[in-house]
């Protein structure tokens, strides 16, 4: 009985493992992001559909470096994890790079929602000042849907998401917050 078990765990692993790798050699490598967190790597499926200058920009800085080691400065239990401000204060950016605030690119409720792993972009109460900071959301949130744009959705790794660092009160910011590893474009990608 005993070994019976281990087989079909092993089979079932092994099953769960090509399906992951076929669904890896199924997407688009100039679509995809690498995020590297401290307890694995995390899978982003970029929409350019949706917000085709949000992605480019991201793309962008993803291969200037520019997320590389940068914090989680603001991480709410039961809603999202944002980063994207390498100054960890949530008022920086790569405005400072001179690259200009973003048009918003908020889809129909219809079309895309805020969900479980969604990314969005992080902005001021200016639904046109997204910049260079994103967020990761922990659970849905309905009154997020057509007020920000969603620029990708995690499709592996969301476990890892799940362990980065929570701040405190309602504003969420962390002290000695968790940080980005590295993130890379897949096509990029050398390992």
């Amino acid at each position: 009985m005993r070994r019976r078990t281990l087989m079909t765990a092993t089979l079932a692993a092994g099953v769960l493992m090509a399906e992951i790798e076929t669904a890896d050699a199924q997407a688009d490598p100039e679509n995809t992001l690498y995020m590297d967190l401290k307890d694995g790597r995390v899978v982003i499926e970029l929409r350019p559909d949706l917000a085709p200058k949000h992605v480019e920009r991201v793309k962008e800085l993803v291969r200037r470096g520019f997320y590389n080691n940068t914090p989680f400065h603001r991480v709410i239990e039961g809603f999202m994890a944002q980063g994207g401000d390498p100054t960890g204060t949530g008022t920086g950016g790569a405005r400072e790079l001179g690259y200009a605030d973003l048009p918003a690119e908020f889809s129909p409720p219809n079309r895309a929602r805020f969900l479980r792993g969604t990314v969005g972009a992080a902005r001021t109460s200016n639904p046109n000042s997204a910049n260079s900071q994103f967020f990761i959301m922990f659970a849905p949130a309905e009154s997020l849907d057509g007020q920000y744009t969603i620029w990708g959705r995690v499709v592996r790794g969301m476990e890892y998401v799940d362990r980065i660092k929570r701040g405190s009160g309602q504003s969420g910011m962390v002290q000695n917050p968790d940080r980005i590893v590295r993130v890379q474009v897949a096509a990029d990608a050398k390992e």
